[in-house]
């Protein structure tokens, strides 16, 4: 009986979108990128939400719709620092361990 092993098959000839990905990293690298954008959306439509809230609220008088807004707003910025502070975390890790391009191909440490 022939011994199979997984290197020896050919993923490309399946699914052909795996050759845009020669490796494991390359497909890690897009995926990371991609939930940096999305998240970068998420937290811009939750401050114009929130600001709005904020702006709508403070017209009518209505306290309570207020401060959910505010909540709102706060829970946006501590979002976005958990992304920068996560992006960064990265970078680093990136600069001590030696292995490049995880998060892009510029490093924010090397400028």
């Amino acid at each position: 009986m022939e011994k199979v092993y997984a290197a020896a098959i050919d993923i490309s000839k399946i699914f052909s979108p795996a050759d845009a990905f020669p490796t494991v990293g390359s497909l890690i690298t897009v995926v990371v990128k991609n939930i940096l954008v999305l998240s970068g959306i998420a937290v811009l439509i939750l401050l114009i939400f929130g600001g709005f809230g904020v702006i709508v609220s403070a017209g009518e008088g209505d306290t309570k719709k207020l401060d959910e807004s505010k909540n709102t707003l706060t829970n946006a910025i501590i979002g976005l620092l958990i992304i920068i502070a996560s992006f960064w975390i990265v970078q680093i890790l990136e600069k001590i361990t030696g292995i490049g391009g995880i998060v892009g191909g510029g490093s924010i440490l090397n400028k």
